[in-house]
C-alpha cells in the first residue's frame, strides 16, 4: 500500500489527527491534495505561522501567529463539510497546554464528522499525552520510477537526452535523495556546462553524502578496500566471491532472491570491519555506516520513528550494504534496560524488518562479545550466514604480514622474512599485526633510515596481544564457534584445529 492509499484509508476511516513527517513539504502536499481530491473532493486548507491560513479567499490570513486560533477554524465550518486542513510546522506548538486539549477535544468531535487534520513536519515530535490521539504516517522518499519520470522531464526541458544505460545509473544514483535535492543537483550541472553527462555522478554522490550526514544515523562510508586486502579468511571471501552478482538482474530472471546480510562474530580486530567495507567495493554498492546509539532520543516516540527513518532511508538507496559494527553493544542486555521498552520495541522494529525485508539492502553487523547478543539475532531468516573470525593462524599472519607490508613498503617487500614474522607473532589478530609494523616504522624514522624485519619482531616482543590478556574469554568464544553454532571464516577442520588459533602455533 503506497502513501496515497493509506492516506485516503485513513481519511475514509475518520482518523481524526495524522502526522506526517518529512522534509519534502511540497511533494507531501501536493500527494495530500491528490488525495483530498479522490475521496469526495474534500477541500483542503493550508496553514503555517507565518501566513496564516492560506488558499482560501473567506479565510486568508486566519490564525496568523495563533496556533490556537488555526484549530478554531475546524469549528467554524460546518460539521458536515468535508475537508482537510493541513498544518504545517505544528509540532512546536504541541507542547503548549491550551493547543494539546484542543486538539484531544477535537479529536473526539471529529470521528463524527468528514474532517481531518494534518500536521506536517520535518521531524516527529509527539508530546506523551497526544501519544493515543496521533496517528503517524510514513511519507516515503521517491521511488526509482518518480525519479526517471522527474529526469526525464527536466532533460526533455533542456532538449538534453542520455543513452539507456546512462539514465538507469542516474536513476540509480539519486536514489535516496528528496525530489527538491534531485532537481538541485541537476539543474546545477545543466546550468554549467548546459547538458548532463557521467562526469556530473560524483556531484549528485556528493549531494547523497550530504543529505545522509544531515540526517545524523546514516554515515554514507566511502569504501576503497579490496578483497584482496584481507589476509585469510578464505572460506569467507569465497562465500562473498560467489555472490558477488546476486543483485543483478540476470539472478532475478534465474529465481534468485535478494541476498540478505551476513553476521560476523569473533575476536577484536581480526578484520570484520575490513571485511564490511571490502564487500562495498567489491560488489560495487554505496556503504552505509550505522551508529546504533543514534537511534536512541529522548523524546517519546523519536528512537522508534528514527529506526523507521533508517530503514527508509536505506531502502530508497537499495541495493547498498548497511554496516553495523559493534552490534552487540547497542543490544546488550536487552530486558534489563530502564527505558521504559524503548530499546526493545526499537530492537523489535529492527529485526523485524531484517526477517521480512524484500528490498536489496545487505546487513553486515559484526559482534564481538556473542553473550551479549540476543537470540532472535541468531535466528536463521535474519542474515544468510554466521561466520566466525577466529585469531589468524600461521599461514594466514604471513598473509596479513604481506598485505601490510605490499601497501608499505611494495618495491622492497622481498626483504622482509614474512614467514619468521608469522612465526613469531603466536596469537596476534589482524590489527595487531598492522600496529607491531607502524612501531617498526617510528622505530626506523627516529634512526633515519628504513625498518627492517629485526624492527618489526622487537616491536612485537613488547606487545601483549588480546589472546593473552582476555585469555579466558577468547577461549569460551573459540570454543563456542568450534561447537558449530557458526561457520568459520577460515579454512581448517575439526574442533582441534579451530581451537589452535587461541594457543600459541608455530608450525
Amino acid at each position: 500500500m503506497d502513501f496515497t492509499d493509506e492516506l485516503g484509508l485513513l481519511i475514509r476511516a475518520r482518523y481524526p489527527i495524522i502526522y506526517i513527517a518529512t522534509p519534502e513539504e511540497e511533494r507531501a502536499e501536493a500527494a495530500i491534495a491528490h488525495c483530498a481530491q479522490t475521496q469526495g473532493q474534500r477541500a483542503v486548507y493550508t496553514w503555517d505561522f507565518v501566513e496564516g491560513y492560506q488558499g482560501n479567499l473567506n479565510d486568508a490570513g486566519f490564525g496568523r501567529r495563533n496556533p490556537l486560533q488555526a484549530l478554531e477554524l475546524v469549528d467554524k465550518l460546518p460539521a458536515s463539510a468535508p475537508a482537510v486542513f493541513v498544518l504545517r510546522d505544528f509540532h512546536r506548538f504541541l507542547d503548549d497546554v491550551a493547543v494539546a486539549r484542543k486538539l484531544r477535544n477535537l479529536a473526539r468531535s471529529l470521528k463524527a464528522q468528514p474532517k481531518n487534520l494534518v500536521i506536517l513536519s520535518a521531524q516527529l515530535t509527539i508530546p506523551e499525552e497526544l501519544g493515543e490521539t496521533v496517528t503517524v504516517l510514513e511519507f516515503t522518499l521517491p521511488s526509482a520510477a518518480v525519479i526517471r519520470q522527474e529526469v526525464n522531464q527536466l532533460l526533455s526541458a533542456t532538449s538534453t537526452t542520455l543513452p539507456p544505460a546512462m539514465l538507469d545509473e542516474v536513476v540509480r544514483t539519486c536514489q535516496g535523495l528528496s525530489l527538491e535535492r534531485i532537481r538541485r543537483v541537476l539543474a546545477r550541472a545543466i546550468a554549467s556546462h548546459g547538458s548532463f553527462d557521467d562526469r556530473d555522478l560524483d556531484s549528485i554522490l556528493e549531494e547523497k553524502r550530504q543529505s545522509i550526514r544531515q540526517t545524523q544515523i546514516l554515515d554514507y562510508y566511502p569504501a576503497t578496500e579490496q578483497i584482496s586486502d584481507i589476509g585469510g579468511l578464505d572460506n569467507l571471501k569465497d562465500w562473498l566471491l560467489k555472490r558477488g552478482a546476486a543483485f543483478s538482474e540476470k539472478a532475478r530472471q534465474y529465481g534468485l532472491p535478494h541476498p540478505r546480510g551476513l553476521l560476523l562474530l569473533g575476536i577484536q580486530g581480526t578484520g570484520k570491519s575490513l571485511t564490511a567495507k571490502a564487500i562495498a567495493h567489491h560488489w560495487h554498492l554505496p556503504l552505509l555506516r550505522l551508529d546504533v546509539g543514534r537511534l536512541f532520543a529522548g523524546l517519546v516516540g523519536e528512537s522508534e520513528s528514527r529506526t523507521r527513518q533508517m530503514i527508509q532511508l536505506a531502502e530508497a538507496l537499495a541495493p547498498c550494504i548497511l554496516w553495523i559494527d559493534e552490534i552487540d553493544k547497542a543490544f546488550a542486555g536487552l530486558d534489563g534496560r530502564g527505558d521504559s521498552g524503548t530499546t526493545s520495541r526499537v530492537f523489535g522494529t529492527f529485526i523485524t524488518w531484517m526477517a521480512e525485508k524484500t528490498s536489496p539492502v545487505f546487513v553486515v553487523a559484526t559482534a564481538n562479545n556473542i553473550q551479549s547478543l540476543p537470540p532472535e539475532m541468531l535466528r536463521r531468516g535474519r542474515f544468510d550466514e554466521i561466520f566466525f573470525v577466529g585469531l589468524p593462524n600461521q599461514s594466514e599472519r604471513q598473509a596479513i604480514f604481506e598485505v601490510h607490508l605490499g601497501h608499505l613498503r611494495p618495491h622492497t617487500l622481498k626483504t622482509y622474512d614474512t614467514a619468521r614474522l608469522a612465526y613469531e607473532t603466536p596469537d596476534f589478530s589482524g590489527a595487531e599485526i598492522e600496529q607491531a609494523i607502524v612501531e617498526a616504522m617510528h622505530l626506523g624514522f627516529s634512526q633515519g633510515r628504513d625498518f627492517t624485519t629485526d624492527d618489526i619482531l622487537e616491536a612485537a616482543s613488547q606487545m601483549v596481544p588480546l589472546a593473552r590478556t582476555a585469555q579466558d574469554q577468547i577461549e569460551a568464544l573459540q570454543a563456542w564457534a568450534a561447537s558449530g553454532k557458526a561457520r568459520m571464516a577460515s579454512r581448517g577442520s575439526g574442533l582441534a584445529s579451530r581451537l589452535k588459533a587461541s594457543q600459541p602455533d608455530g608450525d
